[in-house]
């Protein structure tokens, strides 16, 4: 019988993990994205999306001020003041794990417990911004080793199945977070498309 301390940790270590991977790939298609030409206007636009599909825009707006990539990737990655920084994901998925250390393989506990001790450096250099796009593929591709490991070393039972329950009830919820934002992009654009036509008298 697993304790209900232990699922909960699991299930919060889990999560943490997932979320940390989601918020690099979505930081790394945004700035692939704008790297290529656009309008001012348009990257304050992605970003102020993009904190707002974490409804994080208000916290980000009061320490920062004004949207720009530099302070976004900041606020995003390495501020420990934001709780779904992938710093702070980082931490508290490492803390989580270490409080149920005893029901994971040494293999898995090591792999966690270094990913964060690496990510340290990382932050520490500066390198996690001054090469963000290399940050960023690190912490995919040590999400997915956590990942191989736990499938490759731990029994599969109810330990196994809470970790498995909070890396997917995080991935669920990320989807639904991105449709909802794409619907409400899409309706604005109809919206202000309808406003258009009846303002040149062009409904029918």
């Amino acid at each position: 019988m697993l304790l209900s301390r232990t699922a909960d940790h699991l299930y919060w270590h889990a999560r943490y993990i997932e979320r940390a991977e989601n918020t690099a790939r979505m930081l790394g298609v945004n700035y692939d994205t704008l790297l290529m030409p656009h309008e001012p206007q348009s990257e304050i636009d992605l970003w102020r999306a993009t904190l707002g599909l974490s409804e994080l825009e208000p916290q980000f707006l009061e320490l920062y001020g004004d949207i720009s990539t530099d302070n976004v990737l900041q606020f995003m990655i390495t501020d420990t003041r934001n709780l779904s920084s992938i710093v702070s994901c980082l931490w508290s998925a490492r803390e989580n794990a270490r409080a149920v250390r005893d029901s994971l393989t040494s293999e898995m506990w090591e792999t966690v417990n270094d990913m964060w001790l690496e990510s340290r450096i990382w932050v520490e250099s500066g390198r996690a911004i001054s090469q963000v796009r290399d940050y960023l593929d690190w912490v995919k591709m040590r999400s997915h080793l956590i990942l191989g490991v736990a499938l490759g070393t731990m029994l599969k039972d109810e330990t196994f199945n809470f970790l498995r329950m909070g890396t997917f009830i995080e991935r669920a919820d990320n989807t639904a977070r991105l449709l909802d934002l794409k619907y409400f992009q899409h309706s604005e654009i109809q919206e202000g498309e309808h406003d258009h036509a009846t303002e040149h008298g062009d409904t029918k």
